[in-house]
């Protein structure tokens, strides 16, 4: 009998913070138009890294880079494994701010004491893991395998 297998989906978000300490959140243009961190799935032969980084720029306009792990959190309705990365602008800058207007209506740095609505609480659970200050290495990327005889 052939077993089925369900196709595991990973995710990343980018948590940006500005020099007040205040979060980026991107306001979706679909479902309930909530309040979410930059991100997105992960495309074939991506590293998760690369996909939080890429996310960002596509919903913000903003260069990142990954500095560390924030959190890895998993969903078991939707078999969906988020991992969570603290990065900041390549540039220093947060002038280029500009949502994509597709997915995206809106990019803006919100208090972490004012988050606005609608938002999950599966959103604010991520945003207050980032600025706890957990610091956990980025995921290795290894290279193809050598077998050793």
């Amino acid at each position: 009998m052939e077993e089925q297998m369900s196709k595991r989906w990973l995710a990343a978000n980018a948590a940006i913070f500005d020099e007040q300490g205040r979060i980026l959140l991107v306001k979706h243009t679909y479902g309930r138009e909530n309040w979410e961190l930059p991100g997105g799935v992960a495309e074939f032969n991506e590293s998760i890294v690369e996909t939080a980084v890429r996310e960002a720029r596509e919903e913000t306009g903003l260069q990142v880079a990954a500095e560390h792990t924030t959190g890895i959190y998993y969903e078991p309705d939707l078999d969906l494994l988020i991992f969570v990365f603290l990065c900041h602008p390549t540039d220093n800058s947060f002038k280029d701010l500009r949502p994509d207007n597709n997915e995206i209506s809106e990019c803006v740095f919100w208090p972490l004491e004012a988050l606005p609505r609608p938002i999950s609480d599966f959103t604010i659970r991520r945003v207050m893991d980032a600025a706890s200050g957990i610091c956990v290495p980025l995921p290795a990327v290894m290279p193809k395998r050598q077998w050793l005889d």
